[in-house]
């Protein structure tokens, strides 16, 4: 969602989300006002959250590339990063930074990529891309690109929902290397989908429901204000396996995965909570290699007078083991999930609130209107 700066292809397509969105009764219209408006909205709500420390510094992205980081992991030399389904032809690429967030090397696709939204690391070096975003949830097909340690493109594997289309930014892979896609929603449950056979290139793969996640409340400040915790960005697993972590534009959730399950662990487990208070339009997470702290970036497209730049936020600590890893990616057996009807513009879960509020807010509206025309229709 982007609502700022000058309206490219992938910014027009926000802003049509998000009106779809007020349209369907799903988000009052506060929040789809100026970026002054929405920021002055996440301001008051994050009163409650007033001395949240902010993240530590790390290192300022200075390439003129790199405005609309979606995706991000830390390798032993630095970091990978990915644009948000870039319109220049020089941002679509799989950059390499250094540990000062220098650009090191590129990596061009094969063949256009539609809406890079994440990135994972296998524990053998595997660089997984999710072309996965969907704002308009009219693609026939999403995608994961993978790029083997010492390979010059990535390979491209499509993938079909059961359901319906669905817009995701996050991507996890579970213990043994499959990927796993977290919806992005809209009204605080989000849903996980997997493939249910090995991928491979030269076919379209289907993916299976496996279950669904609450997104946790919480008041901390960030631009697109209650909009932006409902909300996820983006998603990230520990070197060792033991947690996995999602984030909003506002907060990171960390789960504890006793057992290598990281579908049980997002489904039924109660997560720990780090406010990322105020980050400009945080979609990215990682954790640092040695797995002590969580390390976020945001987008700064449209935003001149700031550069991305990589916060470092302590992870939170965890008596968890980590199940042995294992390499081979087989089938895997469909969960019955609940249908996914709580995403922007479903009628369930928590839209009912938003719906009252919009519903309300237009009753008012009218009531205005027809005060205003009986005033200046009086003699």
């Amino acid at each position: 969602m982007r609502v700022r700066g000058r309206l490219t292809g992938g910014r027009r397509a926000r802003a049509a989300a998000v009106l779809a969105a007020l349209l369907a009764g799903a988000l009052p219209p506060a929040v789809v006002l100026v970026p002054g408006a929405a920021t002055a909205g996440a301001a008051t709500a994050g009163a409650a959250t007033a001395g949240v420390a902010a993240g530590t510094p790390v290192c300022q992205v200075r390439d003129d590339r790199l405005r609309e980081l979606s995706g991000m992991v830390a390798t032993d030399d630095g970091y990978v990063v990915i644009n948000d389904g870039a319109d220049d032809e020089a941002r679509r690429r799989i950059f390499f930074l250094d540990q000062r967030c220098a650009v090191v090397r590129t990596v061009s696709f094969p063949s256009r990529p539609r809406d890079t939204e994440d990135l994972a690391i296998g524990r053998d070096g595997t660089i997984w891309v999710a072309d996965i975003g969907d704002n308009d949830r009219s693609r026939q097909t999403v995608g994961v690109w993978r790029l083997a340690p010492g390979a010059k493109q990535p390979v491209l594997h499509r993938m079909t929902y059961p359901d319906r289309p669905h817009d995701a930014e996050a991507l996890l892979l579970d213990a043994s290397g499959r990927p796993l896609i977290i919806t992005k929603g809209g009204s605080g449950s989000v849903f996980l989908y997997a493939p249910t056979t090995a991928l491979r290139p030269d076919a379209t793969t289907p993916l299976a429901a496996l279950g669904q996640v609450t997104v946790p409340m919480t008041t901390t400040s960030n631009p697109f204000s209650f909009l932006g915790r409902a909300v996820i960005t983006g998603a990230a697993s520990a070197p060792d396996g033991r947690r996995v972590a999602l984030r909003s534009y506002a907060d990171a959730f960390e789960y504890d995965v006793p057992d290598g399950d990281v579908v049980r662990a997002l489904t039924t487990g109660t997560p720990r909570i780090t406010p990322l208070p105020d980050e400009p339009q945080g979609e990215s997470i990682t954790y640092s290699r040695d797995g002590r702290s969580l390390l976020t970036v945001s987008e700064s497209a449209g935003q001149p007078s700031n550069r991305p730049t990589i916060l470092r936020y302590p992870a939170t600590a965890t008596g968890a083991t980590a199940a042995p890893p294992t390499e081979s990616v087989g089938p895997v057996a469909p969960t019955a999930a609940r249908p996914a009807a709580n995403e922007v513009g479903g009628a369930g879960g928590r839209n009912w609130p938003l719906a009252i509020g919009a519903g309300v807010l237009l009753v008012l509206l009218g009531l205005a209107g027809v005060l205003r025309w009986r005033h200046t229709a009086r003699p």
